[in-house]
């Protein structure tokens, strides 16, 4: 007689509704502690497009992903409530301020329901509208992992696009430049502004290079000494990493981080006030092994585990 087996099989993999993470997709965020949200909004890039498609293929490869973390030992969705909130709906996709208006609008419930964002983009400017939302009581700190600072005035005349979201957030009072640190900036540009639109601005800016030299850890310890611990936002683009590992984004530079560095740097930002982050610039008609948006799921995970910490942290005190 066959004896029963007490082990229940996880869900197959390959089967079911994509989610992110894998997370259950609800539209209520009460009783949520962190909010996994597409937003998926490219209309303000001024070259290769796509990342309006970047929340879908992260929820596919998302599939992929899997629980307990293989350094720290940690289950994030055993220590909170992490669950999918779907897509931000835009009513009108051809104006930009009114997508802006409806992310907005978007992540105010989430932040007065006491759920903490963690977004798919999209494109960077997505970033500003957020940011409208979970620092309008007061300007936050920020850890930006990018190739560009993302600070310029304004591009082919226009002030709101994804090269100027933390020029825009700096002016609105939204983001504190002394509690703010760029890592991983690299790539010619046709002008400086960019660079000075920090640099004058009071923001650490850590180029590739400098980043290479210090190494991780002395990297990490240089964002604690920036953000201190006031209430600090995530914000990772993609084409941080070298496109040799997630070629699929608008603009990609080469000569930037691993995979494994840029693992590393989010793991060492656990014990910061976090409250959010987002992950940008997926976009899939440029990934066509699916790598990049493999990637941008892992990277998500990672995000979630140390967030997770911080609600786990919060229920014990």
């Amino acid at each position: 007689m066959k004896k029963e087996s007490n082990f229940e099989a996880a869900p197959l993999r390959y089967a079911g509704v994509a989610t992110l993470l894998r997370r259950p997709l609800v539209s209520d965020p009460s009783g949520v502690d962190i909010a996994l949200i597409g937003v998926p909004y490219d209309g303000a890039t001024e070259n290769r497009p796509g990342a309006r498609h970047g929340p879908r293929e992260v929820r596919n490869m998302s599939s992929l992903t899997r629980s307990i973390h293989h350094v720290t030992r940690i289950n994030p969705y055993d220590v909170c409530n992490i669950a999918d909130l779907g897509d931000v709906n835009f009513s009108n996709p051809f104006d930009l301020q009114q997508c802006f208006t409806d992310i907005t609008d978007f992540y105010r419930k989430i932040f007065e329901a006491g759920a903490m964002p963690l977004s798919v983009g999209g494109d960077h400017s997505i970033s500003l509208p957020i940011l409208r939302s979970v620092a309008a009581e007061r300007p936050v700190g920020m850890v930006h992992i990018d190739a560009h600072t993302d600070t310029s005035d304004h591009e082919f005349g226009h002030k709101f696009t994804h090269g100027t979201p933390f020029r825009r957030a700096l002016e609105e009072g939204f983001l504190d430049p002394k509690r703010t640190i760029q890592i991983g900036i690299r790539g010619a540009q046709n002008s400086e502004e960019s660079w000075h639109g920090s640099e004058d601005a009071g923001i650490r800016v850590m180029y590739m290079e400098e980043f290479t030299s210090l190494g991780v850890e002395a990297t990490i310890d240089e964002v604690r000494r920036v953000v201190g611990q006031g209430p600090t936002y995530i914000s990772f683009d993609i084409d941080s990493i070298d496109p040799a590992f997630a070629p699929g984004t608008g603009t990609p530079e080469i000569g930037g981080m691993t995979p494994i560095q840029a693992q590393a740097l989010i793991r060492g930002l656990a014990g910061l006030n976090l409250i959010g982050g987002d992950v940008v610039e997926v976009s899939p008609p440029f990934d066509p092994t699916g790598n990049t948006a493999l990637v941008g799921a892992t990277i998500l995970y990672e995000i979630a585990c140390i967030l997770a910490d911080v609600v786990a942290r919060e229920k014990r005190s």
